[in-house]
């Protein structure tokens, strides 16, 4: 299956206690509020700049997840199951919304519903927030081999390179890029900007209370480290 086969990418799905908070802090980064449907039946937001979308989940067990939409997700069960994923989340059903999930080889949670649980926003794709252009979602793979041919099976064509925060595995589909890393670099499922200017882009993160590390080489800093208000890493890199 490649990313042409309707497996689109929906949104990084993460939790947040403080729904209206964590909406307030993306909004003051640039992000747009997406009007969500009535799909989910707790609390629920989500941010984007256009490219990058954070849906906010207020419930507490759900562990930060890579989303996708897969139309008519129940007739083409039996072609995920073939690829010997194992599911851990299975909510299926003539009455209810589907919905499968599973975790790679890095053991980053991925999950795939049936349709869109929010409304396409009017931002356009180009558009920055202040963190910058938006590159990629960092996953560690302590496999990198066993997570490539992963991401392969369900669409992405992969491809190896040796980027800013080092050697890594670039897996790229219609509508996502993924980065994977070693478990060393990238601990948890991360966020990348890319900025030509993260002088700017620190003075901006540091205003709204925003704690901002710095990666230097030769004394000159070349990435930016911060986290969202409800926990999602960031990392900013200097655009080349």
């Amino acid at each position: 299956m490649r990313g042409r086969d309707h497996l689109r990418f929906l949104e990084l799905s993460v939790p947040a206690q403080d729904l209206r908070a964590a909406s307030e802090f993306y909004a003051s980064l640039g992000f747009a509020l997406a009007e969500v449907g009535e799909t989910r039946r707790y609390p629920y937001a989500v941010a984007t700049d256009g490219r990058l979308c954070i849906g906010m989940h207020g419930v507490e067990d759900l562990e930060p997840s890579v989303s996708f939409v897969r139309p008519d997700l129940l007739t083409h069960l039996d072609r995920y199951e073939a690829l010997g994923l194992s599911l851990e989340v299975r909510r299926l059903g003539g009455d209810v919304f589907n919905e499968i999930g599973w975790r790679d080889p890095g053991g980053n949670p991925v999950r795939l519903v049936e349709a869109r649980t929010f409304s396409p926003s009017p931002t356009p794709a180009a558009s920055r927030s202040a963190c910058g252009y938006f590159r990629e979602i960092a996953l560690p793979a302590g496999d990198l081999a066993a997570s490539r041919a992963h991401w392969e099976r369900i669409g992405f064509v992969a491809l190896d390179e040796d980027g800013p925060l080092g050697p890594c595995t670039v897996c790229t589909s219609d509508t996502l890029t993924l980065g994977l890393y070693d478990p060393r670099r990238i601990q948890r499922p991360t966020v990348i900007f890319e900025s030509d200017d993260l002088r700017r882009v620190a003075s901006a993160l540091t205003a709204l209370g925003v704690s901002v590390g710095e990666d230097t080489v030769g004394g000159e800093t070349v990435a930016l480290r911060c986290a969202a208000l409800e926990g999602t890493p960031m990392r900013i890199l200097r655009a080349d």
